[in-house]
């Protein structure tokens, strides 16, 4: 699969920004997609934050797989100085919770009587300006379907207690795993620009065979379960009608359905990754590291008798 690397320039300034003024944060609201709660993290996060907690909210959490979620808090919760919590911004009363998190995590600053300063942080499309028009109970930051809409930190007031920051999606330089690029994508998060559509459509494709193939019966009314991405893009098209002259699907378009359905919650709640995928990920990379490193050795070993 293709690299995908998607890091505009207005994100390096947003870093910058970002390091500047966490002197004057008490605690960072981190706001990731529940349906992919590692990919849709940051790593600048954890290097910005200098220590300071973090509540990470999975945002989405109404499109996530609920099994999925659970598993995903307990990772979370199970970290120093993190708190993680599902959210549905469409439900108020989740929402108004949020300050009183915040508080929690900062008890001296509470009980000082002294507001919570907030930071909120998130990559592009996981919901961070929904989220905070929820908090604010009005419509101040923009938002848009897009990535990427917010473009400069800004400030605002929330009266009970907690005073919010907002900042610019950042994503990082480079999305060292394939799998979580493509994730984003699918997700809306990387613009539908930065890669083939159709590349994307056919991750989410075999993704949607291995993971949750009934939804796809269910969805495009198929008797049964094709065999490959292709093969279920032609069988969405045709059922679709998305047919040129000579009856040859338009897979672009079928790539279309697939994806806005998947976006818009309409193939069921689902979860791109799981726990248990990440903790293989890793293990396999730490193997690898340390084989790296003996190899290395072993090399400078042979090099050293060969001067002998």
């Amino acid at each position: 699969m293709t690299q995908i690397n998607w890091f505009p320039g207005h994100m390096h300034k947003a870093r910058k920004e970002i390091a500047e003024v966490m002197d004057e944060v008490d605690v960072v609201i981190e706001v990731l997609d529940a349906r992919l709660p590692y990919s849709s993290e940051n790593p600048l996060v954890e290097r910005l934050r200098k220590g300071k907690p973090v509540i990470k909210v999975l945002n989405k959490a109404d499109l996530a797989d609920p099994a999925r979620t659970a598993q995903w808090l307990d990772y979370f919760n199970a970290q120093e100085g993190i708190s993680a919590f599902a959210l549905d911004t469409s439900q108020k009363k989740q929402v108004q919770k949020i300050p009183q998190w915040c508080k929690d995590a900062v008890p001296a600053r509470s009980r000082a009587g002294r507001p919570v300063r907030a930071m909120i942080m998130g990559i592009p499309n996981v919901g961070k300006s929904t989220l905070i028009n929820a908090l604010l109970g009005r419509k101040i930051a923009k938002v848009g379907n897009e990535p990427a809409v917010t473009r400069s930190q800004k400030r605002y007031s929330v009266h009970n207690g907690m005073a919010l920051s907002d900042t610019p999606g950042i994503l990082w330089p480079k999305i060292d795993d394939i799998d979580s690029g493509y994730r984003l994508a699918a997700s809306g998060a990387i613009k539908d620009t930065a890669i083939e559509h159709q590349l994307v459509a056919a991750f989410a494709a075999n993704f949607m065979l291995g993971d949750y193939p009934q939804r796809l019966l269910e969805r495009y009314k198929l008797s049964d379960l094709p065999a490959g991405a292709e093969a279920l893009l032609d069988q969405i098209g045709r059922k679709r009608g998305c047919l040129r002259p000579g009856g040859v699907v338009d897979l672009h378009k079928a790539a279309e359905i697939l994806l806005t359905e998947l976006r818009s919650g309409k193939l069921g709640p689902l979860t791109f990754e799981t726990v248990a995928e990440w903790e293989r990920k890793r293990a396999e990379a730490a193997l690898a590291a340390q084989a790296e490193l003996e190899r290395a050795a072993l090399e400078a070993s042979s090099g050293e008798s060969k001067e002998k």
